[in-house]
């Protein structure tokens, strides 16, 4: 089982504020924006009493909220089509579980969000990596590489719509060519919609359920999370209209019992969040953003694709290897008893040695913070005895 590389150094953050170090957390995708009031309401004013279960398939008034949100952005569905689960966590692990059998393989793009691999782990599948290139911004791989890949042993393909790790969004173009491909050789499109809410510079979002004739093929995974500021709710859900496949994840479902009736009465007044809160929360992660993406390519010897979608960026730095270097970060270094924590790009590939100068930034803090944070990593840059100049570190090019 994987240790995620967005928490195994926090031991060292953690002594970085004890020896009086301010640290900038870019390393966890954790929003500072405040949870919506209504959510939080409905929790203050909750009157029950009896704390019991709840249907394992979720409350079914939840699952009716749900439908309208989902109808609104033309999913088509009823609430018979919706499984409620503990965290979009749980929706994937189901998911895995309910249509894949242990040895099967399951193809991803990768930089991907790196649980996959834990998730895979713990449902004994096969992660068939695909390479996707920071030059181009991590687009989809071309077709013909995904079929290269394609075994009697491979069930399913799972994208991030936008992207974790990378923000990258994907487009209309690309998701048709990922539906044949799915009908072509009768795979499931897993399709991870964390971040649906979070696309800028006026693109749309597209899902795999906006494609017609790939009905049966469809999983959607799917939070509270970021979307509402509500992390630590634990609320996420599995939509799909194929019954064979909600039957079978309905088993898992029961194996677990329920979600918590708490974070579903939250969940529920959440669908009636105003557009305004989307409206700001967007337009303030478009700014961090471009904070973010331009001090980052000011700084020399780096390089950073501007994201579509998300609030994350993969960023390339002039540095021999990124868990090295963001370990050294926290233990070695400090630029006006400041330092910043971010998220080791290998963490987030399943190829041997692949992103080993890539590092993943969340830009969920404000934006003063973030002008901070970055130029404590320029000053990291130049001090730290890993840095690439050519192709010699600086320690030897100091010897």
């Amino acid at each position: 089982m994987p240790a995620s590389p967005i928490r195994k150094l926090t031991p060292y953050a953690d002594q970085a504020k004890r020896d009086g170090k301010k640290v900038y957390h870019l390393n966890i995708g954790q929003p500072d924006i405040e949870t919506p009031e209504g959510m939080l309401n409905a929790i203050k004013n909750i009157s029950f009493k009896v704390w019991a279960y709840t249907a394992s398939e979720g409350t079914l008034s939840y699952r009716k909220k749900l439908t309208e949100y989902y109808n609104k952005l033309n999913y088509n569905i009823s609430p018979e089509n919706i499984l409620v689960t503990n965290g979009g966590s749980e929706a994937i692990t189901i998911a895995m579980q309910a249509c894949l059998n242990p040895g099967d393989e399951i193809i991803i793009p990768e930089p991907f969000y790196a649980n996959y691999n834990g998730f895979a782990c713990m449902s004994d599948l096969v992660v068939k990596p695909i390479l996707s290139h920071i030059e181009n911004g991590f687009a989809l791989p071309e077709v013909s590489e995904f079929e290269k890949l394609i075994t009697t042993k491979t069930k399913a393909i799972i994208i991030c719509n936008p992207n974790n790790p990378t923000g990258y969004l994907y487009s209309k173009q690309e998701l048709e060519a990922l539906k044949n491909l799915c009908l072509k050789y009768d795979l499931f499109l897993f399709s991870d919609e964390a971040y649906r809410e979070f696309c800028y510079d006026g693109k749309s979002f597209i899902s795999p359920m906006h494609l017609q004739g790939l009905e049966e093929n469809v999983v959607i995974m799917d939070t509270v999370s970021k979307r509402y500021s509500a992390c630590g709710a634990r609320l996420g859900c599995m939509i799909t209209k194929n019954k064979e496949v909600l039957a079978a994840s309905l088993k898992f479902a029961q194996a677990r019992l329920s979600p918590g009736m708490v974070a579903q009465i939250a969940g529920e007044a959440a669908v009636d969040t105003p557009q305004s809160y989307f409206d700001a929360v967007n337009k303030e992660y478009t700014e961090r953003r471009d904070i973010l993406v331009k001090a980052l390519n000011n700084i020399e010897g780096v390089y950073c694709p501007n994201p579509g979608g998300a609030f994350y960026v993969v960023a390339r730095l002039p540095i021999d290897d990124s868990d090295k270097f963001c370990q050294w970060m926290l233990e070695k270094f400090e630029y006006n008893k400041q330092t910043v924590m971010m998220a080791p790009a290998t963490g987030f590939y399943s190829s041997a040695n692949a992103g080993k100068n890539e590092v993943r930034l969340a830009y969920v803090l404000n934006k003063e913070d973030l002008k901070n944070a970055m130029i404590c990593l320029e000053k990291a840059l130049q001090e730290y005895p890993g840095r690439l100049i050519g192709s010699l570190k600086l320690a030897d090019s100091l010897n």
